[in-house]
């Protein structure tokens, strides 16, 4: 089994609020994040054809940022990854029969303010600094932004992360207003290529 067979099996228990493909995370991307009002679950799928040598790099940056991690993965690769995964991990198995709970991903205490607000545009994180008053952050750059975000007492997480979240599941829309653009462009460049005169 591959990633998009894995997927086809994973969606539909992602019930509740939206699921990003490839949502950049740290120096990686997530394969899958689930997201709702209340938690951001980061799923990280390994088929038959995947290795496990990016396991190192990524777990970190998903720690940092969600509050549930899970990895779907086929059986041949069980023995060598659970040494790697910390126990609040989830594991899940795939296979031609379907997903199987090998454990459940328990609550992550490990987050981070940078890590989730980087989950966000730069412009974004200004609104929701600016908002709680915090002036002089609309000149930052985002290094800056995230440096003050590691060591400031004056940003909740708990609020952070609900705005995060909200911003997050709010561009539902917008990617499907894009997608819906991009497929009318196509038509029309198509309609057009049909209608040129053939030599």
């Amino acid at each position: 089994m591959n990633d998009p067979d894995i997927r086809v099996l994973l969606y539909p228990l992602l019930l509740g609020g939206v699921y990003v493909d490839e949502l950049p995370t740290g120096t990686t991307r997530a394969d899958v994040v689930h997201i709702t009002e209340q938690f951001m679950h980061g799923y990280e799928l390994k088929g038959d054809q995947d290795t496990l040598q990016r396991v190192a790099r990524q777990l970190p940056c998903y720690s940092q940022a969600y509050d549930f991690v899970t990895f779907v993965i086929t059986e041949k690769h069980l023995p060598k990854l659970l040494p790697q995964l910390p126990e609040w991990v989830g594991v899940l198995v795939a296979s031609e029969a379907g997903l199987t709970l090998h454990r459940p991903a328990r609550y992550n205490a490990t987050v981070e303010r940078p890590a989730v607000a980087g989950l966000l545009r730069v412009t974004e994180i200004k609104q929701y600094l600016l908002a709680r008053g915090l002036p002089g952050v609309s000149t930052l750059r985002r290094r800056d932004i995230l440096s003050f975000l590691r060591t400031t007492k004056l940003v909740p997480l708990s609020d952070l992360a609900h705005f995060v979240r909200r911003q997050l599941m709010g561009r539902l829309e917008e990617r499907l207003l894009m997608r819906a653009e991009r497929k009318a462009e196509r038509e029309r460049l198509a309609r057009i290529r049909r209608k040129r005169p053939r030599r």
